[in-house]
């Protein structure tokens, strides 16, 4: 199979697809792997280091798209890019669908195959290819919002772990998953007065057996959330409904009760975001201000830390990439059922129901169209 791995163009995007290493990975499998000039320099990774990995260097993104069996990406396809897909062609990625009827809209109608990173499981039940950059987005909620919080930037002045005879920040964190644990560890870390809330008494049993010293648990219902937010002066949006758009948990009518100048990080905002008032930002400007609360909404926060998150990310896809391309989507994803839960597109039509929901399109199952 021949794959390729165009230089991402979302704004403040620096990750990308494929390290040199999945990209040695696969060319030891028997492929053809062909790298857009430079796609790697915002993760610190050189052209140099891709053709040392056995990997083609080719200048346009235009080629890439023409040449290649599958794309593989970080981010969602733009709009220059999705009019460069093709019937056949496989698209690997992170998708989003649910809150972006454009791209749907794009996608079905370009007929390629698309599977989506976020919506691939595991045996756990768990979202494997989206842990790591929920880890990454997780633990940098807590240093983007200490930033937010500093007066300067509109935000209340205060410091995450007070200083002797100074209280600690309070930050509540809405969701007890991988974003939120991971931002709830980094923000106790920080010295703040952290609180977590989850619907699952089961992730609250665990999440207090384990970090019981560290920080505080509470099961979200909308009077213990109201109660929180008024003493909040960090609010983390950790809410995922795996492939659905983020159901929006804090409304603006209830900014009037909240502390001048405290700050709305919301994680979720690749999914729509769990706050009403939520728009999606990016690193060049990534915070506004609604009612006297700041916002921080950047849609593609691991970018901030590329090395790092492309690296992460790379551990996690290279797996499923050399399945895909060894047998051939179909084949891997008849063999692999949870790989068979990342299909979200195919062919004109649309294989995930979550995201058929969300915007009101009719949906075929995956398993139809791997029968088919």
């Amino acid at each position: 199979m021949k794959i390729g791995c165009p230089t991402e163009i979302k704004p403040q995007e620096f990750r990308v697809g494929m390290t040199p290493n999945a990209a040695r990975e696969a060319v030891a499998h028997g492929h053809e792997v062909i790298i857009q000039a430079g796609a790697g320099q915002g993760a610190g990774f050189d052209d140099a280091d891709y053709v040392a990995a056995g990997a083609v260097i080719i200048d346009t993104a235009a080629e890439i798209f023409a040449a290649a069996d599958m794309i593989v990406k970080v981010k969602e396809p733009q709009a220059a890019e999705r009019k460069m897909l093709r019937e056949g062609q496989l698209l690997f990625t992170y998708l989003h669908l649910a809150p972006d009827p454009d791209q749907t809209r794009d996608l079905l109608a370009s007929g390629c195959t698309a599977i989506a990173y976020e919506t691939v499981t595991d045996d756990r039940g768990g979202l494997p290819l989206l842990a790591p950059m929920s880890e990454v987005a997780g633990r940098l909620a807590p240093q983007v919002g200490a930033w937010t919080l500093q007066k300067a930037n509109g935000g209340r002045g205060v410091l995450m772990g007070g200083v002797p005879g100074v209280g600690p920040a309070k930050v509540l964190v809405i969701g007890g998953g991988v974003v939120g644990t991971h931002a709830a560890r980094i923000a106790a870390g920080m010295g703040a007065d952290v609180t977590v809330l989850d619907r699952s008494l089961t992730r609250l049993r665990y999440l207090d057996d384990v970090f019981s010293q560290q920080f505080n648990t509470g099961y979200s219902s909308t009077g213990l959330l109201a109660e929180h937010l008024a003493d909040a002066d960090m609010v983390i949006g950790a809410v995922l409904i795996p492939g659905a758009e983020a159901p929006k948990l804090v409304k603006r009518a209830q900014f009037a009760d909240m502390k001048p100048g405290a700050v709305l990080v919301d994680v979720a905002i690749d999914q729509g975001g769990c706050f009403e008032t939520s728009k999606a930002t990016t690193h060049a400007d990534p915070i506004y201000e609604v009612d006297g609360i700041m916002h921080y909404c950047v849609a593609n926060m691991p970018g901030a830390v590329a090395r790092t998150s492309t690296i992460a990310l790379g551990n996690a896809t290279m797996p499923f990439m050399l399945a895909l391309a060894d047998k051939g989507w179909k084949r891997a994803c008849a063999e692999d059922p949870h790989l068979l839960n990342g299909l979200n597109v195919h062919a004109g039509q649309l294989t995930y129901y979550a995201v058929g929901k969300a915007l009101g399109i009719d949906v075929i199952s995956p398993q139809m169209v791997i029968k088919g």
